[in-house]
């Protein structure tokens, strides 16, 4: 039989459309969220610098501005309640040059009329006390103390895994490729067929300009920015204790080093890995002598606005969350919230699920500042597959895989595996384990060739 159209479909499992997925299923509605990957955070989620910002230097009165304030406050929360690895490592604002010193006090006031007032101006001795391996030449900076670092992998897991345990369907490597309207609902094509309902929220980012002109809309453009990031080895982690920030010019925010919860240190910038490099060595030269673990690079969703591009239409049921660049992890769980509210105003009834209760689930923790199972004797001794490693570059354990992959959102392929535990993510990226990986995959029937999706 045909099933009967879903209350609301939403287009983008990444940090946002899981966030507003979580957020509305408190309410009594069928929902749906499709995206075109094989798995949820595959797309700009899993490729980003991983700062929990505090909105200090965003645009004040923006709506990034207001909803950043917002999410980040939440998001720290939740991810407390649901064990997210996070750790306060504060940021350091370094300024190189006369000109960088001067700006510093309008980047204060940036961040006061932003509402955050904990930003204080740092000498350049104090810099140093502070990180002794900074690169010679540092004039002087800010401090902004509650800039944190987060696991971007897990934090689209767990909204995905709350929305799915209340009852919304999960769609992956399902593309829309079309929009028609039957009547009052929408029909969706999809590459895995149609899917129909009344409601349609566009969190589809990098592809959200497309689906939005789908709807009729045609007031922004994704215009991708790439940013470029080097992981280097876990040993490098000592090197330094901040997030450690350029002064930002009109034309890009520049190269930035900060750790990882994982225990690496990245660094970003536009330009190619050679000045990344280069760059990278003047702030933290000691970086110069430590091994590189991987490359990548990440594209955000930009668009030719200086903001947010989010609003509804209530005349065709739709609502359009687009433009959400590199501080839609910080911000997810304020979008969503501003994204509830609207479509409550265009006419969705919000009827509170009878019986819900805000539940946040607990995670397996993957970061370095808490207990992993290898560590824990007594999670050994009730089941000695957690003191089975599997993974010796990042302590991963055979108790930890089997959990992944018999999860109420399982990994689709090795990267998926990857993101949920870090099996074949240290120093070797799996040439030790890869093998034995790929035996746990093959045996729950995850696909893990070229071909997998």
């Amino acid at each position: 039989m045909t099933r009967p159209p879903a209350d609301v479909v939403i287009i983008g499992a990444g940090v946002v459309g899981t966030a507003i997925a979580r957020t509305l299923a408190a309410y009594s509605l069928d929902l749906v969220l499709v995206d075109a990957a094989g798995d949820v955070g595959a797309g700009t989620s899993k490729a980003n610098t991983a700062i929990l910002h505090t909105g200090f230097d965003a645009k004040p009165g923006s709506l990034e501005s207001r909803l950043l304030s917002r999410g980040s406050g939440l998001l720290r929360s939740y991810a407390s309640a649901a064990r997210i690895p996070v750790e306060r490592t504060g940021a350091l604002l370094v300024a190189w040059t006369p000109d960088q010193v001067a700006a510093l006090p309008l980047i204060g006031e940036n961040a006061r009329r932003n509402g955050y007032r904990a930003v204080r101006p740092l000498a350049a001795a104090e810099l140093y006390a502070r990180e002794p391996a900074l690169g010679p030449g540092a004039l002087g900076g800010l401090e902004v103390p509650d800039e944190s670092i987060i696991c971007p992998w897990t934090t689209p897991l767990a909204f995905a895994t709350e929305a799915v345990g209340a009852g919304v369907r999960l769609l992956l490597s399902a593309r829309v490729t079309g929009v028609a309207a039957v009547g009052d609902v929408h029909e969706l094509a999809t590459t895995r067929g149609p899917v129909r309902c009344r409601w349609v929220v566009n969190a589809a980012g990098l592809g959200s300009d497309e689906v939005d002109r789908m709807f009729g809309g045609d007031g922004f453009t994704i215009r991708p920015r790439r940013g470029e990031l080097i992981v280097f080895d876990k040993l490098a982690r000592t090197l330094l204790r901040s997030i450690l920030l350029p002064v930002p010019t009109a034309r890009t925010k520049g190269v930035l080093v900060a750790p990882t919860v994982y225990g690496s240190d990245t660094a970003t910038t536009a330009a190619g890995l050679r000045s990344l490099l280069a760059a990278g060595r003047r702030i933290l030269p000691g970086l110069a002598e430590e091994e590189v673990t991987s490359t990548y690079a990440g594209l955000r969703a930009a668009t030719e606005h200086a903001d947010y591009q989010i609003r509804v239409d209530a005349s065709r049921r739709y609502a359009c969350a687009g433009g959400i660049r590199s501080t839609g992890l910080s911000a997810s769980l304020g979008i969503a919230e501003h994204v509830a509210g609207l479509l409550d105003e265009a006419g969705l009834e919000l009827k509170p699920r009878p019986g819900f209760a805000v539940s946040p689930p607990v995670m397996p923790y993957i970061g370095e500042a808490g207990v992993r199972p290898y560590q824990d004797a007594a999670t050994i001794a009730a089941d000695p597959a957690y003191g089975q490693i599997v993974c010796h570059c990042e302590r991963v354990t055979r108790g930890e895989i089997r959990d992944a992959l018999a999860g109420p959102v399982p990994p689709a392929d090795p990267g998926g595996l990857r993101r949920r535990t870090r099996a074949g993510n240290g120093r070797c990226q799996g040439f030790y384990c890869g093998a034995a990986v790929s035996r746990l995959l093959s045996a729950a029937g995850v696909g893990t060739g070229p071909g997998a999706p």
